[in-house]
Formats: C-alpha cells, structure tokens, sequence
C-alpha cells in the first residue's frame, strides 16, 4: 500500500487522532514491558511466552503460531527458558506426537513478579481514569482485539 493508499483508508481526523493514541500507548506500553523484561535479562517475546503459559499449558505449535514464529525458533526459546529453570515440557495427552510447554515453579514466580511490576509501573496511565472510564476503556480495548488474526483468542491473555 502507498502512502497515499493509507491516509485515504483513514476517513475522517477521528479516526486519525484514535490511530495516534493507539500508537502512542502501545509505544509506553511496549516501552515499559521492554524495560522490565530487560531487568529479568527477558526479552519481549520470552516475557510474551511467559505471559501466555502463565495460566495454561500450550502445544509448542500452538505457541509458536500465536507469536508467529516458526517450530524451530519457538524451540529454541523454549530450549533457552527450559535451562534457565522458567519452562519445562512434557508430552501432549491428547497427541503423543505433540509436546506441550508449561510454567516451572521459577517461571511462576518470575512471570507474577513481572506482572507485578507491569501493573505498578502503568498504574499511573489508569489511574487519571474514573472506574466507569476503566470499564469502558476495557470494554472497548476488547471489541477492538475481537477482530485480531490471532490462532487462538484463548491466548489473548493479558502480560500482567
């Protein structure tokens, strides 16, 4: 697509100022996972991992598909995160062809204390919001990852 292309699929200055907000908060958000994935030496797709398996066990296809990554790139993060003492594996009951990922009780500990540090440090964006604001900021976040490419909507999990 053109540039052209692009700034006519934006109609009006709404839709505009909503894609420049949308973009600045994911740049501060982003910006502050980054930063506290670099204080556990994680980098943002190791804290993604941890944030997806924190509650679930998940085929190692299924994990590499949601972060659109290939099989062999998947396994060797999971490899790297398996000797760190964060991951371990073990085979898929329902497919014995598959292996499915999971938390250690480190990767637990690690992925609480993260989400820990991820609420502390955007509490203060929320915070300038009333509780109804909240909700419907939720709610409206929500609709808006409805329409996301994602595999699996299961793994539309927060990271804190």
């Amino acid at each position: 697509m053109t540039a052209p292309e692009l700034t006519s699929s934006v109609t009006t200055a709404d839709d505009q100022a909503l894609i420049d907000a949308l973009a600045r908060t994911a740049f501060v958000v982003m910006a502050t996972l980054n930063r506290i994935g670099a204080e556990h030496d994680l980098s943002l797709t190791q804290l993604r991992v941890l944030a997806i398996l924190r509650d679930r066990r998940g085929k190692i296809s299924e994990l590499a598909a949601f972060l659109g990554l290939d099989k062999s790139t998947i396994s060797g993060l999971v490899d790297r995160a398996e000797r760190r003492g964060l991951l371990k594996r073990a085979p898929n009951p329902a497919d014995g062809r598959a292996v499915d990922v999971f938390l250690s009780a480190e990767g637990i500990r690690l992925a609480e204390v993260g989400g820990t540090q991820i609420a502390r440090a955007l509490a203060p964006m929320i915070g300038q919001l009333t509780k109804r604001d909240g909700r419907r900021l939720t709610e409206l976040l929500e609709a808006i990852l409805e329409g996301d490419a994602n595999p699996d909507p299961s793994y539309a999990t927060t990271i804190g």
